[in-house]
């Protein structure tokens, strides 16, 4: 037991004074992530168009998922995957689909991960860092984009009135 303790003591001294052994980072809540599928669904009405949008945390893992009334039964799985791309890359999906048609980057159909390389998906982000992302299926990629964009847009306007 007096050798466990000794070795714990140790261990204690080991780690530099200054070293930050827990990090204190931000993240998105259910209430933020409901300001953005609101404001989502509200740009996607105002296109009439029927879409399913995700919202995921910084790890690629659901938030929130709305899928509107007659939007794609394929919608949830494709907006995941456009948010999980934007949340792990930390760069909107958009990025991706334009290095494929402009300059051929297939090997980004080989990642080992999940990779949507279609625009809709966009990451979230906090004092520069990845917070989350939400993705939207259901329109064209720019449109999806553009509403994916929108519930971004909606959650930093909430942001700034709260300072």
């Amino acid at each position: 037991m007096r050798a466990l303790t000794l070795l714990g003591a140790v261990l204690l001294l080991a780690a530099p004074a200054t070293a930050q052994l827990v990090k204190d980072k931000p993240s998105l809540t259910l209430a933020g992530a409901r300001i953005i599928t609101d404001a989502a669904q509200a740009e996607a009405d105002k296109r009439g168009l029927k879409v399913t949008i995700v919202v995921v945390d910084p790890a690629g893992v659901p938030i929130a998922l709305r899928r509107m009334d007659d939007a794609s039964l394929a919608g949830p799985d494709i907006a995941t995957g456009k948010a999980q791309t934007a949340a792990k890359f930390g760069n909107p999906t958009a990025v991706f689909e334009q290095r494929l048609q402009k300059e051929g980057q297939l090997r980004y159909l080989t990642f080992p991960v999940a990779m949507v390389a279609s625009e809709g998906g966009v990451p979230i982000k906090r004092d520069g860092k990845t917070v989350g992302a939400v993705g939207v299926s259901g329109a064209t990629s720019q449109e999806d984009g553009l509403i994916a964009a929108a519930g971004v847009a909606a959650l930093e306007a909430a942001l700034a009135a709260r300072k």
